[in-house]
Order: C-alpha cells, then structure tokens, then sequence
C-alpha cells in the first residue's frame, strides 16, 4: 500500500510553551478496506517544548515565530462515505498519517476537493468561526462538479467545530495568528478507468498559523502573468480541485525568482480581462468604484471576496463585479486582494509586460478601512451586524 503523509519530520514540528488538557472522550472515526488510520500511540505528540513551559513571556516568543507552514496539532477528523453517499459516522483521531491503495481516484486522476477556512481567539478565551457554513456549500458545489458526494453543511460544520474544540489549545492568541482549518474531501476508493472512486474520505486538519506573506499589511508586489493562465471556460476554476494549484505553481515560482510577491492571471480566451492571483480575488479601485472580476466559472467564489462586496456596499462604496481589463490597473488609485488566507492585502505595485504601476500614493486608504472592517468582526471586536461569525465556547 502507497502511504500518504499528512504529517510532518520533526524539525519542522514547531512546538510552544503552554498547555491545555486535551479531550480525554474522543469518537472514533471508522476504517475501511480502501484505507486505514493506524493507531498513532508510537508517534511523537504536539506537546508543548519542556524547554519553554513555564513563562507566558517564552508562549508570547513562540507564537511571534509562527509561519504560514504547517504545524503537528492533536486531533484530526475523519469519516469515510457509505453506500449511499452519506458522512455520517465520522470522528476525531489521532493527527497523524492515512493509509491509500496506489489505485486511488485522487491519485491517479486528481479526484479531490479542498477547502479552508479560520478559527480565532477573543480575548475572553473563546473561539470565532467566520462564515463556515458557506465553505460547506462550497464543498459540496465543488464535490457535485467533480462526481463527489459530499457532507451536508450541518454535517461540515458539526465536523469543523468538533475539530477546532479538540485542537483548541493550537488558537493562537488575538493578533498573533489563526488556526487554520483544512477540510479535504478525496477520492480514496480504487479505480482504474476514468471513473469516480466508489469510496470517498471526508477529513480536516488544522494547524497555527501566521501571515500568508511577511509583515501584516505590508504591500505585495505582483506580476501579471500573459502566457500561463489559471483556468478555461468549462473547467473547474470555479471550485477548489486539488488539481488547480499544481497547473499555476511553474508561474509563481518563475515570479518568485524575480522577486516578486504573486501572479495575476488572465482570461485565457482575450487574454486581457483579469481573473485573480494564485490563492487570492482581485479589486481594482478608482475613486468611489470597487471593480472585481465577474464570476463566471473561471474565478473562484472566494468568501472573503463575497463578504469585502457586501462590507464595501454598506459603507458607501458602489461596487461592481464584471469583466476589468488588464490596462485599467494603470489608471487605478489602488489594488488590493482578498482570500481566505491573506484576509484582505493592499497591492503595492502591478507589473505587466515590463511596465510597472506603483500604488504606495494611495497609502490604501480604502483596503485599510475595508480590512478593518473585516477583522473587527473576525476578531468579535465588533457587533456582527451580518451574522456571519460562530462562537465556540
């Protein structure tokens, strides 16, 4: 059997100096003759370092360090389909490796969705879920897309919380970081022919992390990229197939190299109208008019974009979503991005074909208040006026 690593060596095991008892009564998620969870009693546990317990000084250090890189946490989620497609029987586990055939759908043809969303600390202690019932919904657009069945949203949210609550000590305190959650719906049944798996695993990890790029609002500097594109009418930019990311890493590592932050992708039919970067949706400013690429199968539903939208319309903002051509960055006041994982982050220059904009003149007047806007509510700094948050206590 073909072993897939979900964990992590060692030295890359970040490790911090607090403790919380973990949940001693955990339901167990149940197995199949597709894949296995083996008992994990053997493998080192995420335990805080004995080096640093003691001081919240030495917790404070250790949360400073933390990275956008994963980090071994206590518990994962985990459940398998049954005959008719339902996810009702899963658990918590373990955090540790899973177990798949060679022949498996989501290894051979790529049959596997992924999601992400957050989990904040108040200063009270308790924990924010924001908006996870539409990553539920986008799961399941995503599963019907790709021939998947998927958790109901009750069923995905029951799953996150549970999750989150057996990882709670992994929070990072406020301003220090998120947990991120990483739901995953796979293929894991054995295939051959193109054909979609008959067993699928629904599964979530979660890990401590910090910011997506170094410094908090510190502007990007992005290239767009005219040969490489992202995604075609008729495919599946729309949703998040695990497949999607891979096509796109060549131009982001090429982009990297040359010292910049990220790509923005083109339409591939006019190769003019913008679409959005590797992780992230696009808005392009000018004066009192917030302009983002229309969804149209090719640019994914993004949950932070859909609630900058709806903040940006109840401040006074008249927001459009259409098609915005590549030559309206050069006479835009500002550019900012918006995704799950870099929340909402200014641009600071735009270069294409060689000709570089910058937008430092701005001093993103408007990411800022739309930003903060945003993490008020995220944080519970503020009434959720939109009913979008979900306390855990």
């Amino acid at each position: 059997m073909l072993l897939v690593h979900l964990s992590f060596t060692n030295a890359t095991i970040v490790q911090f100096s607090f403790s919380l008892k973990a949940p001693r009564q955990l339901r167990l998620a149940t197995t199949s003759s597709h894949g296995s969870f083996p008992s994990l009693s053997s493998r080192r546990r995420a335990t805080p370092s004995d080096a640093y317990s003691g001081t919240s000084e030495s917790a404070d250090r250790r949360w400073d360090n933390l990275g956008f890189n994963p980090v071994q946490t206590d518990y994962m989620y985990v459940t398998k389909s049954s005959e008719n497609g339902s996810f009702s029987n899963g658990g918590l586990r373990n955090y540790g490796n899973i177990e798949m055939i060679p022949s498996a759908a989501v290894l051979n043809y790529g049959q596997g969705i992924i999601e992400g969303l957050k989990a904040y600390k108040k200063q009270n202690g308790s924990i924010i879920l924001f908006r996870p019932e539409e990553n539920g919904l986008r799961m399941r657009l995503g599963a019907e897309r790709t021939c998947m069945p998927a958790p109901t949203i009750e069923e995905f949210v029951d799953a996150v919380k549970s999750t989150v609550l057996a990882n709670k000590r992994w929070v990072p305190p406020p301003d220090k970081g998120f947990l991120h959650i990483r739901p995953l719906l796979l293929g894991n049944g054995p295939v051959l022919s193109l054909t979609p798996a008959p067993e699928f695993t629904f599964l979530i990890y979660v890990t401590p992390v910090g910011n997506y790029f170094e410094g908090d609002l510190k502007p990007i500097n992005v290239v767009v990229e005219n040969v490489m594109h992202r995604a075609t009418p008729g495919g599946v930019g729309s949703i998040k197939a695990t497949g999607n990311y891979a096509g796109i890493m060549k131009a982001q590592v090429k982009a990297k190299a040359n010292g910049f932050s990220d790509v923005l992708y083109l339409d591939s039919v006019h190769n003019r109208y913008l679409e959005e970067l590797s992780t992230a949706n696009i808005f392009v400013v000018k004066d009192i008019t917030i302009s983002t690429p229309v969804l149209g199968g090719t640019v994914l539903p993004g949950i932070t974009r859909k609630s900058i939208i709806e903040i940006a319309r109840s401040q006074g903002y008249q927001v459009e979503e259409r098609l915005v051509s590549v030559e309206e960055l050069f006479d835009a006041d500002e550019v900012f991005c918006s995704g799950n994982a870099v929340c909402v982050l200014p641009v600071g220059s735009i270069t294409f074909m060689g000709k570089r904009v910058d937008y430092g003149e701005s001093r993103f007047v408007v990411c800022q208040q739309l930003y903060s806007a945003l993490r008020d509510i995220q944080l519970g700094l503020t009434e959720d006026k939109m009913g979008w948050t979900t306390v855990l206590n």
